[in-house]
C-alpha cells in the first residue's frame, strides 16, 4: 500500500504519517517512511510518503504507484497528482491555503481551475470539509484527524489501533479532540456510502 500525504507546513502532515505508519507496524506490517519538508518554517510545502506491506524495500514511492494522495488543502494535493495510480484515491480538504506571492498581490491566480483539474485527472475523488468539521469541535489544527478517519474506512485497521497510537502521539489533554476528530471523519465516510446505496 503506497499513501502520499501532503500539505503545508503546521497543517499536521508529518503527525498524520508517523500515527498511520505506527497503526500499520501493530498490524503487523513492514513499514518505510520518507518525508520531505520544502521549507522549515509553517507554510512551506510538506510531503510524506508512506508504504505498508509484507515486505517493503525503499521508502520512496515511484511516480503512477499511489493507492492514495491525502491532502490538507488542494494546492498542495495538485501538486503531488503525479504519484497517483490510475485508478488510485484523493482524499483532500476543501480548502486552498494561497502561497505567499498571491496573499500580497504579487501574483493571480483562478483557484478553480484546480477543481476542474482534480475532476479531470481523478476517478476516485473525496472532497472533505476537514477544517470546517476541525472548526466546529474547537481547534482547527485536528483536521488532519478527519482526514485520517475517513481514509481508515479504506484500510484494514483496527479502529482501537488508531486510538492508541494516537494517545501516544498526542499531548494527554488533546486526545479526546483528535479522537472525536478522527471519529467525524469515519462517519462523513459512512454518511456518504449510505447515500449512495
Amino acid at each position: 500500500m503506497n499513501i502520499v500525504v501532503c500539505g503545508i507546513g503546521g497543517q499536521g502532515v508529518l503527525l498524520f504519517s508517523d500515527i498511520l505508519g505506527e497503526v500499520a507496524m501493530l498490524a503487523g506490517y513492514d513499514v518505510k517512511k520518507s518525508e520531505v519538508k520544502g521549507m522549515a518554517q509553517r507554510g512551506g510545502s510538506v510531503v510524506s510518503h508512506l508504504r505498508f506491506d509484507k515486505k517493503v524495500y525503499s521508502p520512496l514511492i515511484p511516480l503512477k504507484t499511489a493507492d492514495f494522495i491525502v491532502g490538507m488543502e488542494k494546492l498542495e494535493t495538485v501538486r503531488y497528482l503525479d504519484y497517483l495510480k490510475e485508478d488510485g484515491i484523493v482524499i483532500t480538504d476543501e480548502i486552498v491555503i494561497p502561497p505567499l506571492p498571491i496573499l500580497v498581490g504579487e501574483e493571480n491566480f483562478d483557484f478553480s481551475v484546480l477543481d476542474v483539474y482534480l475532476k479531470e485527472r481523478v476517478k476516485k475523488l473525496y472532497y472533505l470539509p476537514a477544517q470546517k468539521i476541525a472548526e466546529e469541535l474547537g481547534n482547527v489544527r485536528v483536521s488532519n484527524m478527519v482526514l485520517m478517519g475517513f481514509l481508515s474506512a479504506f484500510l484494514p485497521f483496527e479502529v482501537d489501533d488508531y486510538f492508541k497510537v494516537i494517545k501516544r502521539n498526542v499531548k494527554e489533554d488533546y486526545f479526546k479532540i483528535n479522537q472525536s476528530a478522527f471519529l467525524k471523519g469515519r462517519e462523513e465516510y459512512y454518511v456518504r456510502s449510505y447515500r449512495h446505496q
